[in-house]
């Protein structure tokens, strides 16, 4: 009979954080044979990490090179989808279920969540109204669930998971819905994700004096899990996509290119209003901004060389990647840059391409992760600059609920804001994603790819029955462990 495994995902833990801050994950490590730290693919980023996870694969394989990407068919910058249908390769619960077919997987906030074969599955899910409202809510499967999360536990705290207000309500929120799932809903594999961490290391940094309560609130948090997990006779196993490390300030890469005549804008609004966007149809070149990642579009291949020349020069950009060197890193995908830049361990990159602030689009001061064409960690804060921001959220909000168009322009401009990023494959040491829990051979190294993850989890779940056949299963970064003597 499979043994039954739940995944917390604490986001952005790193081994530099566990101590008397986190007694119970502390604990958790000496129980089960330490920390161990994963390796994790180019771009260290959610949707990246998540996808080689849970297929086993490099994003050169599953398709995810960011958490966003140019889409060339649509002429389109596409960020945060939530389609399972985006990510090739078999998922891990599919490979389980061919092994056995009574194997069940219940999915609580991992991406790409939507239209995926898991058995049970919860994930946000805003409604957006005509007159441009969004509305908390969440997507599920069975359907019913949906109604039995939120009339137990209330609305799913939307404007708690992202944006200004980011704060535990919501991870508090998953923890419950996933005690939720392991009570009603018997899944072999259960995956929960507790992104609490992410936000407040984004914003302040990771050795911030506040950090320590947001820890004490983490290890509450997964504390109470520990609880349900020994009660039902369920695995836990800790992971993190990456860790989150000091940033001193951000990297203006689209400047750069509309500097050297690369990247075109058009302005639009009226005189005295006018608002410079990017234009994807004229430029000859742009960068997706993804934390300390960026994908750099070149229309005419002949441009290439000329483009990773001008930005290997740019302060801050530690390393480009294009032709064999991004095949080399597991980059090799239509929706990859054709030049990958990495930044310097404490810059991140910023999307915007604007001169002057007056001159941004109207959706830069907002919280809009869809329409931004780069990943934007200012939306975290209100701008210090507004006289009452708490007060302007307010009015805006009333505005909205009398019917009436209102902009939530509340969101800084100024990227110095921002002191903790992530996305490199390699970090100073301290600052590595974990793996921690009661692991069998082999995964019993200090240091392991992380997509020796997908492994574990069938390791810990169907290999005591079907030790041959999860074997065969087993990935290539796996099989080197196995043949690295230990057994």
């Amino acid at each position: 009979m499979a043994q039954r495994v739940c995944v917390l995902n604490i986001v952005a833990l790193s081994p530099n954080l566990i101590g008397e801050a986190t007694p119970r994950i502390k604990e958790f490590a000496r129980a089960s044979g330490g920390v161990r730290t994963l390796r994790p693919p180019l771009p260290a980023v959610t949707c990246s990490a998540q996808s080689t996870m849970l297929t086993g694969l490099a994003p050169a394989g599953h398709g995810i090179v960011g958490n966003g990407w140019h889409d060339r068919a649509l002429g389109e910058v596409q960020f945060w989808k939530q389609s399972n249908q985006l990510v090739s390769g078999e998922k891990v619960w599919e490979t389980a279920r061919r092994i056995d077919p009574s194997f069940t997987c219940a999915n609580a906030c991992w991406w790409y969540a939507m239209h995926a074969t898991t058995d049970t599955m919860i994930t946000p899910r805003p409604v957006y109204k005509a007159d441009g409202r969004k509305l908390p809510d969440c997507l599920t499967t069975p359907p019913e669930l949906r109604d039995q999360l939120q009339s137990k536990l209330g609305q799913f705290p939307l404007f708690k998971f992202w944006g200004p207000g980011a704060g535990i309500e919501s991870t508090d929120w998953i923890a419950f819905a996933t005690k939720h799932i392991l009570e009603q809903t018997p899944s072999t594999l259960t995956l929960a994700y507790l992104p609490h961490l992410d936000y407040a290391l984004q914003k302040v940094g990771p050795g911030h004096p506040s950090i320590r309560q947001e820890l004490r609130e983490i290890d509450r948090i997964v504390g109470g899990l520990f609880d349900v997990c020994s009660r039902l006779g369920v695995k836990p196993l800790i992971v993190s996509e990456y860790g989150i490390v000091p940033v001193r300030d951000a990297v203006w890469i689209n400047r750069t290119l509309r500097d050297a005549g690369y990247l075109a804008v058009r302005l639009e609004g009226g005189r005295g209003h006018q608002r410079e966007i990017l234009d994807l149809e004229h430029s000859r070149a742009f960068a997706v901004s993804d934390h300390q990642v960026a994908h750099v579009t070149v229309r005419d291949p002949a441009d290439v060389a000329t483009v990773e020349a001008l930005l290997s020069r740019v302060d801050g950009i530690e390393r480009t990647l294009s032709g064999e060197a991004r095949r080399a890193v597991g980059l090799d995908h239509p929706r990859a840059g054709d030049i990958v830049c990495v930044s310097a361990a404490d810059r991140w990159f910023a999307y915007g391409w604007w001169l002057d602030d007056a001159k941004a689009p109207d959706y830069a001061r907002t919280v809009d992760i869809h329409r931004k064409p780069g990943y934007d960690p200012c939306e975290l804060f209100l701008d210090p600059k507004l006289l009452w921001p708490k007060g302007r959220v307010m009015g805006k909000l009333l505005l909205r609920k009398l019917g009436l168009r209102a902009l939530l322009d509340v969101i800084p401009l100024d990227a110095s804001l921002v002191r903790g990023s992530h996305g490199r494959a390699q970090q100073a040491s301290g600052f590595d994603p974990v793996l921690i829990g009661d692991l069998p051979d082999p995964f019993l190294e200090q240091s392991m790819p992380m997509a020796c993850v997908r492994d574990a989890i069938l390791a810990c779940t169907l290999g005591a029955e079907h030790a041959t056949s999860v074997q065969r299963e087993f990935t290539p970064a796996t099989r080197v462990l196995l043949s690295s003597g230990r057994r």
